[in-house]
């Protein structure tokens, strides 16, 4: 029977039983047939995975039926189906180890969200105006091939963090196609700490941390247990750190300019001026080597040979020396080196702001210097490098170089040039991130943009065709943490639910595109589904003595899909060598605005709800209150307590921040954890365009920021920017119950 059949059928039982229509009369919602048989009351678990942050959690659904509002062939319904209704994390999976944090949880929302894309839309209005109409799928794909057929080689992708099956998928389009390689787009990327490691350690790679098994952690700028990395994983362990072992409580020591969520755990907070961390690290590991508090090794050697000065006994940054340049006394360091060698294991970390400088690489080296001094690298209770599953035919990790750089090249905006006749999005906002109206002005000069994302932002606003994706819990999931296991982890799992509008999963989309296109194209991705896909290529696991043994290939298939995928010990690969660099020497940081009209330091940092903004239109993530602050719903600008009473501001008063590149609004929060000198604002908020929960709320800090790189790997210098702060009036926040700094609660206008 067909679909339409269903249509007729169901909406004529509907009104047999006295069903009356959801909505208003002239649009009556029509109650479809279930597409599955369901056992009314009875809850299963599903795994799934989560990709909302870098971590790469494993989860399981609960999924129960229930009547959800669904689109059919254009028609909007009731269906009753399997419905997700809860996320947690995966008990078996190494990374998330049965936990899941708030954002992983709020992931449920994006399913049921109600201005998700439901069908294929073409653009109708001017770019950038975000208006569309409708068309079929037949319509959309039709388009697509005759806009890829066309281009040629002049096709760029632009998406979001990717790992593993998807992420192959597209750099193997773009090879196929004789395209560029396509731009994983992160704001708050590690290509910095990439390189160094690429560089000390022969691991182009985040690392991961032994951090229940530490006594001591040094920490420059990192939020590891909020925002950064594998913040779920680094949360577990270092709950083992703190009260895990008996008698045994590690400490963690935060290095900053403005207390993050992971600075208010620790068990001091040293306040240090922002781009000095590598000369305090370096400090550090002069007093260890001149008192010989630790052995010297090899490693420690080849780690130091890329630093001026290390072969020498780093003479230049004596604590007396280095206090003058950080803001940390002399006897405070010496402090730092004496705990740092009497409590082994103890690790370094560093990550964030203090890797948003121009000189982050010397930073970056110098911290992985002073673990190779401790004797921390590939140790228990150190760093070390999670291994790629074993086997498997293609590229596990992320790319070398800087997605900030790699997207300006290729949007012909650095340098200029002739645009690409065809853009793919997936999943990346840049309009919305990147600094300036450059990103914006390059779109408008592509003939052709295709997004596959599942709402209207800034950047999909500009598109001709948006082509939306399922959700995650309608989609096959697959990932490949980068970090936050010890052993090698290739998660996969089949949806959770049925799809509830009419989506497609983008990876079946490019695969049938590639089907279609012929060629190179169609013998680069053979497959007819994105199921198929992932099947074939983990079948070299079915090898490997690992979470899932089975000899039948279709046994395996059905074990990785029960479990979420296959973890177990690989050997890590033999350190490669990087390329030689001439040795680093400090250099303050280039600021970008003159001392005198702009005399703060400007630092927007991740929030704990948005990230870099992408989950701003998750409702459960603007209700819940910031950690420190208790903020909902809006902005703010955090500054000293001092700095606030010489200027006059009041907490809640709206201040402006200027830079000489734009200007944001927002309430003021006096704070005693920020340096006198330095500004700071949440990302995430400030969309002009992005679902009704998002839109015109807030301010967003990227409309401030120069758009400086960083020259080693071309990443954004995002915190060397200074900006100046004026008082406009009065203002209110709206708070939870009252900041970390003891604030009246306010519910007043939201910012």
């Amino acid at each position: 029977m067909e679909r339409r059949d269903f249509l007729l059928l169901s909406a004529a039982g509907a009104a047999a039983a006295g069903l009356s229509a959801c909505g208003s009369p002239d649009h009556p919602l029509i109650r479809f047939l279930p597409e599955t048989e369901l056992v009314p009351g009875i809850a299963t678990w599903r795994p799934s995975v989560c990709t909302l942050c870098p971590g790469g959690c494993g989860t399981s659904v609960r999924v129960m039926a229930g009547d959800v509002e669904v689109t059919r062939e254009g028609q909007r319904g009731v269906i009753r189906a399997g419905l997700a209704k809860k996320i947690e994390g995966a008990a078996a999976h190494p990374v998330s180890a049965g936990a899941a944090c708030a954002r992983g949880q709020a992931a449920l929302q994006i399913t049921y969200h109600p201005d998700r894309v439901r069908h294929p839309l073409r653009r109708r209005g001017l770019r950038g105006a975000g208006e569309f109409e409708a068309i079929s799928w037949d319509e959309a794909m039709s388009e697509l091939h005759r806009q890829a057929s066309g281009a040629g080689g002049e096709v760029v992708t632009v998406a979001g963090r990717q790992r593993g099956a998807r992420r192959w998928m597209w750099e193997g389009l773009a090879r196929a196609l004789g395209a560029p390689a396509p731009v994983f787009f992160e704001f708050f990327e590690d290509a910095v700490l990439r390189r160094a490691n690429a560089l000390s350690f022969g691991r182009d790679q985040v690392p991961s941390f032994d951090l229940a098994r530490c006594n001591y952690v040094l920490n420059f700028g990192s939020d590891f247990l909020g925002t950064w990395n594998s913040p779920v994983a680094q949360a577990r362990a270092y709950g083992v750190l703190r009260q895990g072992r008996v008698n045994q409580r590690g400490r963690l020591i935060q290095v900053e300019a403005r207390m993050s969520d992971t600075g208010a755990n620790a068990d001091q907070w040293v306040p240090a001026n922002p781009g000095t961390e590598g000369v305090l690290a370096l400090s550090i590991a002069q007093v260890i080597h001149t008192q010989h508090l630790r052995p010297g090794s090899a490693l420690a050697d080849a780690a130091g040979a890329h630093l001026q000065g290390w072969g020498e006994g780093l003479p230049a940054f004596a604590p007396e020396m280095a206090a003058g340049v950080t803001g940390v006394p002399a006897a405070r360091i010496h402090q730092l080196a004496h705990d740092l060698a009497a409590h082994s294991p103890a690790v370094a970390i560093i990550a964030g702001p203090a890797l948003a400088h121009s000189n982050a690489l010397f930073s970056a080296l110098a911290v992985n210097a002073l673990n190779a001094l401790l004797g921390s690298v590939e140790q228990p209770g150190g760093l070390y490098f999670t291994p790629a599953p074993p086997g498997l035919a293609f590229s596990a990790r992320e790319q070398a170089g800087s997605s900030h750089r790699e997207l300006l090249a290729r949007l012909a905006i650095a340098p200029a040039g002739p645009p690409p006749k065809l853009l793919f999005l997936d999943g990346a906002n840049p309009v919305y991130s990147w600094p300036g109206n450059a990103v914006p002005h390059a779109l408008g000069r592509i003939p052709f943009i295709v997004s596959f994302g599942s709402f209207v932002d800034e950047t999909s606003a500009y598109a001709d065709l948006i082509l939306p994706d399922h959700s995650g819990l309608e989609s096959w999931m697959n990932d490949i943490p980068e970090s936050g296991a010890a052993e090698a982890v290739f998660s996969v799992a089949p949806p959770a639910m049925q799809p509830l509008h009419d989506t497609r999963a983008t990876p079946d989309v490019i695969l049938a595109l590639a089907g279609q296109l012929g060629g190179k194209a169609a013998q680069a991705l053979p497959w007819k589904t994105y199921a198929d896909m992932l099947r074939a290529l983990s079948a070299p696991l079915l090898h490997q003595k690992g979470s899932v043994q089975a000899t039948d290939p279709d046994d395996f298939w059905s074990s990785l899909q029960s479990q979420g995928g296959w973890w177990g010990a690989a050997a890590a690969p033999a350190a490669a060598a990087a390329a030689p660099e001439p040795p680093q020497a400090y250099a303050a940081p280039a600021y970008a605005g003159d001392e005198k009209e702009y005399p703060f330091l400007f630092l927007p940092y991740e929030s704990q709800q948005f990230l870099d903004g992408a989950l701003a239109n998750l409702p459960w993530l603007q209700e819940m209150p910031a950690v420190l602050s208790t903020v909902m719903w809006g902005s703010w600008v955090e500054i000293n307590l001092q700095t606030a009473q010489r200027l006059g501001i009041a907490q809640g008063d709206l201040v402006e921040v200027a830079s000489a590149h734009g200007t944001v609004r927002a309430p003021a929060l006096p704070s005693p954890g920020i340096a006198p000198n330095v500004i700071a604002m949440p990302a995430g908020q400030g969309h002009q365009q992005y679902t009704r929960y998002a839109s015109g709320r807030g301010a967003n800090p990227a409309r401030v920021l120069a758009p400086a790189l960083e020259p080693a790997t071309g990443s954004l210098a995002w915190a060397d920017t200074r900006v100046k702060i004026t008082r406009l009036g009065a203002g209110r926040l709206a708070l939870y119950s009252g900041s970390l700094w003891g604030a009246p609660r306010s519910l007043g206008r939201r910012f």
